[in-house]
């Protein structure tokens, strides 16, 4: 079946449908991990985006339910090079192709994936259409450019959980990654879910933490009356200022309790500090992107999945940044001075992706059992 994508600027690409037909219409972002498709797939940070994979042969290893990050599959849609259509490994349960069909997404194969890469990275993340049902060049161009900015718009509402539930689920298989040296010891968490990732809630569960998921809308007294022990804010999509009812959450429980935030998690907390983000122009998607431990000086690798960052100007005095991208020297981590909080922008639980930044939760363990501040960057 013929598919087509339209893009913002009015360039328009012929391919072949890959999944479920139909038509969608969203951000058009390229992700740089070579594996992890199903991942990123299902993280619900990638919620609103059309995701093309620069990687030219995706689905090589079919698709597991053991991969699932979530129960659905967030994104809006996905574009690639090369779909496999016969996968090569003893844990696929079904074809990739199969998988996306199932889960009702649409995508487009068959293009030049490296143009239109090439065309997001002079002009920025676009606006665009992929459709199966309208094939006509300048209809879908006019679609595209009416798809809604991200700017503005609160994507979580859409991702999060409706209750305030107790999370019990570990790991249950053994590719899992949980090498870790700390224990909690049955600490209790409360973690705010914006689009949490199913691996972040299954470490926090590792690490000998009572989980207590929570709605991105819980407030502050419904969180207070579970007597956590620590907060933990997640991942997310879209843009984080506007999730005002969560930022005011977050404002009223910092000052009381050892806090670490992921990602959107991250970027909220800024928020809630009294900081300011803003859009890239790209973005950050992939699972080899890196960032310096600037505690360390070190180099590590991250696995990202953000369009947003928080601008390290509007930091205040008692917050210090921690983390930095190599690639555009944007904000990747901060800690406070003086209380035990401290967030970063990447993935730490490295699904997929490096393990590089795993020792991040034995900090949290730390920092909740004694209640004090990170030490100071290097």
């Amino acid at each position: 079946m013929i598919a087509k994508l339209a893009l913002e600027d009015g360039s328009v690409h012929a391919g072949t449908s890959v999944g479920a037909p139909g038509e969608v219409g969203a951000e058009v972002v390229f992700n740089t991990s070579m594996s992890g498709y199903q991942e990123i797939f299902t993280d619900p940070s990638s919620h609103g985006h059309i995701i093309l994979m620069t990687q030219p042969h995706i689905g090589n290893y079919g698709a597991t339910s053991e991969d699932e990050e979530s129960d659905r599959v967030g994104l809006s849609g996905i574009i690639v090079r090369d779909l496999a259509l016969r996968p090569s490994n003893f844990r696929a349960q079904e074809s990739l192709g199969c998988y996306l069909a199932r889960k009702n997404v649409v995508g487009i194969a068959g293009i030049d994936t490296r143009a239109v890469t090439k065309l997001l990275r002079a002009e920025g993340a676009l606006r665009g259409v992929i459709s199966t049902e309208d094939l006509d060049d300048a209809s879908l161009v006019r679609k595209a450019r009416a798809v809604p900015s991200l700017v503005g718009r609160d994507l979580v509402a859409a991702v999060t959980t409706q209750a305030i539930e107790r999370w019990t689920e570990g790991f249950h298989t053994p590719w899992a990654y949980a090498d870790f040296r700390e224990h909690a010891g049955g600490l209790r968490i409360a973690a705010m879910d914006f689009g949490m990732k199913r691996d972040l809630a299954r470490i926090l569960v590792g690490l000998g933490f009572e989980v207590w998921r929570v709605p991105a809308h819980a407030t502050a007294a419904e969180i207070t009356a579970l007597e956590p022990d620590g907060l933990f804010l997640s991942n997310g999509p879209g843009d984080p200022s506007a999730v005002t009812y969560a930022i005011e959450t977050i404002r009223e429980l910092y000052p009381r309790l050892p806090t670490f935030g992921v990602c959107l998690g991250h970027q909220l907390l800024a928020l809630a500090m009294g900081q300011r983000t803003e859009k890239l122009k790209l973005g950050h998607h992939g699972s080899n992107l890196p960032v310096m431990d600037l505690r360390t000086g070190k180099i590590k690798i991250s696995s990202q999945n953000h369009s947003f960052a928080v601008v390290p100007e509007t930091l205040p005095p008692e917050v210090e940044e921690t983390f930095r991208n190599i690639n555009d020297r944007s904000n990747e981590g901060t800690r406070h001075r003086e209380l035990p909080v401290f967030s970063v922008q990447f993935h730490p639980e490295a699904s997929p992706g490096p393990n590089d930044l795993a020792y991040l939760f034995d900090d949290f363990v730390r920092m909740v059992r004694t209640r004090a501040p990170l030490e100071s960057p290097a």
